[in-house]
């Protein structure tokens, strides 16, 4: 059934429809990008790097993020019936899908992620992802840069015009033509932990960088 699903869905002309749609709507944005070049330097000195960012952030990088299709970038999705659309859209980008989530399919994708990393050296990962909670970055991010001794990049978008879903995430979906930033923020190497609490002390260390740039509306 999940392989006669994804068919449809790559098949499906909507999912052409939305990739066009998320472009041209993305163009609308007047763009500034921060802090791109720090971690790039990074992957052309031969390290391994994973982006990662929070659900409710994630849109308004989509259309950008087309150009990083020469560096063989991967990403985790989940098999959901939203999952399918949106591996179809990164499927377009240019992206590997590994397609899993704490739910369904979570080891093999996350196997799946490990081995493209330790071979291309590139990927990225939603921190909190596909059900939350909001602002709790999941264990799998740690473990997937500890087996690819991956350095951790953390992005995040803000506009100063936006929509915010009453959803899980208060997911953000900028307005057309308002300001959006994307900003990558400072390289996070990570020892390898000795306990699972040295682990459970650095998922925790890079949630609470994270989580000052989590947009909180009431």
């Amino acid at each position: 059934m999940f392989k006669k699903l994804k068919w449809l869905v790559y098949k499906w002309p909507f999912t052409a429809i939305l990739y066009y749609f998320i472009k041209l709507y993305a163009l609308t944005f007047r763009l500034t990008v921060k802090h791109e070049k720090e971690w790039q330097n990074l992957l052309k000195k031969g390290e391994t790097i994973v982006l990662c960012t929070w659900h409710q952030q994630f849109f308004a990088a989509i259309s950008y993020f087309k150009r990083y299709t020469p560096l063989n970038p991967a990403l985790m999705i989940s098999r959901s019936r939203d999952g399918e659309l949106i591996a179809a859209v990164a499927k377009r980008s240019g992206w590997h899908t590994a397609r899993g989530s704490s739910s369904v399919g979570g080891k093999e994708a996350m196997d799946e992620m490990i081995k493209h990393l330790n071979t291309h050296g590139f990927g990225a990962h939603i921190t909190d992802g596909p059900q939350g909670p909001l602002g709790i970055v999941k264990p799998g991010l740690i473990k997937m840069a500890m087996e690819s001794n991956a350095i951790i990049v953390p992005f995040y978008t803000s506009s100063d015009n936006a929509w915010f879903f009453n959803s899980w995430d208060r997911f953000m979906l900028p307005k057309p033509f308002s300001r959006v930033t994307l900003n990558f923020g400072a390289p996070i190497h990570l020892p390898i932990p000795e306990t699972p609490h040295e682990f459970e002390q650095q998922r925790q260390n890079v949630e609470k960088i994270m989580k000052v740039h989590l947009l909180v509306v009431s």
